[in-house]
């Protein structure tokens, strides 16, 4: 595993404790039924196929298809520890052109993934759509909002400002293409009965050990490289409060909170 992506995957391990309760919250509303057959689209480590394995239940199924192969290679260890070997099948697979058949599988999902970036949201829509039976439900999650440095509201907006703050939008992207307008996307792939979910998660202090390395990894992923874009008050203050060495990391302080949002959009196959 190259040391890049075995960073980033850590990261997503790492993060998961942060992310897990509103995760929780989006397999609640996707509902996917008992004994029901599931995909992941982009599933990275397959941490969401665990949750989502342990909804379908003992006689559910979930797939999980991602194009890293070492994040896959990660995942089954993942899937191993968590007693659900059975229940959950990782594999090489890429959103354009999934190799599974037509219909099946009951529901199909993806995080973080499809619909959330510079490239053509349609053909891996129709693709989950192909693959999904008529009447399945397809959803799309990603993160979509974020206070992580409470009390500096200027400081976080010129980070959110940033080429990585934009990430994975671009300044020229047109407007329909944003995820926050995927309900006319899910709409354009020919899906029904549309409907959209806000999942909000939250950590305040005390942290526990693993939320406080959740964050600490968030920080790394959702703001890597933004100094030579920030002027020299900015990047001073950036480097005081994001920073682990610093004595005056935001994580640190006594009456820290951070609050984020998961956007979930749903349709049916027809």
């Amino acid at each position: 595993m190259s040391t890049e992506i075995e960073q980033y995957a850590a990261q997503l391990v790492t993060s998961m404790a942060l992310r897990e309760a509103a995760l929780g919250d989006a397999v609640r509303a996707l509902a996917p039924a008992a004994g029901s057959r599931g995909l992941d689209v982009g599933c990275g480590a397959g941490l969401q196929c665990i949750m989502l394995a342990e909804a379908a239940g003992p006689d559910g199924h979930v797939t999980g298809a991602d194009v890293v192969p070492e994040f896959l290679e990660l995942g089954r260890g993942l899937v191993e520890e968590a007693g659900l070997a059975g229940r959950v099948t990782l594999q090489e697979g890429d959103a354009n052109q999934l190799p599974f058949a037509d219909d099946a599988f009951d529901w199909a999902w993806s995080v973080d993934c499809v619909g959330y970036g510079p490239w053509d949201p349609m053909p891996p829509l129709h693709e989950m759509s192909r693959v999904v039976r008529p009447g399945g439900q397809v959803a799309i999650l990603a993160w979509s909002s974020e206070t992580l440095l409470p009390g500096h509201p200027v400081l976080e907006a010129r980070l959110q400002a940033t080429a990585a703050g934009l990430s994975p939008f671009t300044r020229d992207m047109p407007p329909e293409r944003h995820f926050p307008r995927a309900l006319g996307i899910l709409r354009s792939a020919g899906l029904t009965d549309l409907r959209a979910h806000t999942l909000a998660g939250a950590a305040h202090a005390p942290l526990a050990a693993d939320v406080r390395a959740g964050l600490a990894s968030l920080f790394e992923m959702r703001w890597p490289g933004v100094e030579a874009e920030l002027e020299p008050a900015h990047l001073a203050e950036f480097a005081r409060l994001c920073r682990p060495e610093s004595p005056a990391f935001i994580l640190d302080h006594e009456d820290y909170y951070a609050l984020f949002t998961y956007s979930m959009f749903v349709g049916r196959v027809s």
